[in-house]
């Protein structure tokens, strides 16, 4: 029977629920990230319990967030929000001494409509440490989309970007003179391989990936000129007109347009760095937007995937489903396809068309170079209705959120908690093969316990 290749990508939308963690669980690796921040949820108790189990802190552990309860008092307006807050933020300042304190507004805000937006310039002013407002509440589609409201938020305290004599990009005629308002002309630096206008990525990566990161793009002769967010808040990178910005997770869609829109910069719509494909979809974007020719790219892939056959021999011909929970679902999907797996659908929360152009663009080439039709995206899927395709398709591996891995392994279908793809360490070319392992883990298992049943069996 032969498979017929879709050209175009199948958008549905169904209503069901958002299965998903709340969003104030961005503050489990933000905090981690920008080392010299503090991090203060204003929420209720239910809050605390989420934030206490979630992230398991232990009882010794002074992590650098903290969690303000809202009683009754606050709730029914009966304490003042300024002076309690005030109060809060002194005796962070005195025991952690931040250099930014980071107020992670929950639903419960929202719905007392309490000011933190007002609060805070003021408050600042007194006690002399930034505070950055984030609104990381329930209306948010999935719970990556936290760190996407954080890093919207922190990139109005970035400096303005401004051209001066000696961040000018010389050629061989000369110095590049900033064009109306001070942006870079884009004929002015075309052709340049060792010099190019400012480059700044954003999206939460550990040190160590954006280090490799880093050090891919300088074989490029791409020197990146910081990242959002920075190590330290003091080390914010400059934003304004002529810098160009790229991001390397597709959650992050409100930084984008928050950079373009208010901060004037110019973005690089590109394939996020998930996978050998998508690592080198990502530089290639990057170099043609600076008109660099790649070296070495191709090689640097096909040896890649050379040094992985033993894990795309397991997947090739399996099926996998995505139920959909982190936002990461076409990337990973994609990523599946080229190691040789079938897709039968990418259920995935919610959907930005534009900021994704790139990486459905690379989904479809995916499939056309895999010989396998486009798979379905499901945009907002109702679980129930999930449930039933997937009782039906039987694929070998469902990737979902935690809350239906336990009801799909008792109907004998194998899982993955998709959250552990959002913790791990996925992005390069480097770390290819932790992903895979992820992936694998359910299915190696699987037949491990079946060669010990036949042995005991034969026994």
């Amino acid at each position: 029977m032969s498979i017929k290749t879709v050209e175009t990508p199948i958008f549905e939308c169904e209503t069901g629920n958002y299965h998903t963690f709340c969003p104030i669980s961005c503050v489990a690796w933000l905090y981690q990230k920008i080392e010299d921040s503090f991090f203060l949820v204003i929420g209720t108790k239910t809050c605390g319990y989420f934030l206490q189990n979630a992230l398991g802190v232990m009882i010794f552990a002074e992590p650098r967030y903290a969690m303000a309860e809202l009683e009754e008092g606050d709730i029914s307006a009966k304490l003042n929000d300024y002076e309690e807050l005030r109060r809060l933020c002194l005796r962070i300042r005195r025991d952690r001494n931040p250099s930014v304190i980071v107020w992670i507004g929950t639903c419960t805000t929202e719905i007392i409509k309490m000011d933190l937006e007002g609060i805070a310039p003021k408050l600042e002013s007194e006690i002399g440490v930034p505070i950055v407002v984030a609104r990381a509440n329930g209306s948010d589609y999935a719970f990556t989309q936290g760190e996407d409201t954080v890093l919207a938020a922190m990139t109005y305290r970035c400096p303005e970007y401004e051209v001066t004599s000696s961040s000018r990009f010389s050629n061989n005629n000369g110095l590049f003179t900033p064009g109306p308002k001070g942006r870079m002309e884009k004929d002015s630096w075309k052709g340049v391989s060792n010099n190019h206008p400012p480059l700044v990525l954003f999206g939460s990566l550990p040190s160590t990936v954006a280090s490799q990161l880093n050090s891919e793009l300088k074989r490029q002769s791409i020197r990146v000129s910081g990242w959002l967010p920075a190590q330290r808040y003091t080390e914010l990178p400059s934003l304004g007109e002529g810098v160009f910005v790229c991001g390397v997770n597709p959650f992050l869609s409100r930084t984008a347009t928050t950079l373009m829109r208010r901060r004037r910069c110019e973005l690089i719509g590109a394939p996020f760095p998930i996978g050998p494909d998508g690592t080198r979809a990502w530089i290639e974007k990057i170099c043609n937007v600076f008109d660099i020719q790649p070296v070495g790219l191709e090689e640097r892939e096909n040896q890649i995937w050379n040094n992985l056959r033993d894990y795309t021999e397991l997947l090739r011909g399996k099926s996998v489903y995505f139920v959909g929970d982190n936002l990461l679902e076409i990337s990973l999907a994609r990523f599946l396809i080229r190691c040789g797996m079938i897709v039968y659908e990418i259920g995935i929360p919610y959907i930005d068309e534009r900021y994704q152009a790139s990486e459905l663009a690379l989904l479809q080439s995916t499939c056309n170079k895999m010989g396998i039709p486009m798979p379905r995206i499901v945009e907002k899927p109702d679980n129930y209705n999930q449930m039933q395709r997937m009782r039906e398709l039987e694929p070998d591996l469902a990737i979902t959120g935690m809350a239906h891995a336990n009801p799909s392994e008792a109907r004998g279908i194998n899982t993955k908690w998709s959250v552990e793809s959002t913790f791990a360490q996925i992005h390069g070319f480097t770390n290819v093969k932790d992903l895979l392992e992820l992936v694998t883990r359910p299915l190696r298992r699987n037949d491990n316990l079946r060669s010990l049943s036949w042995t005991n069996l034969s026994v």
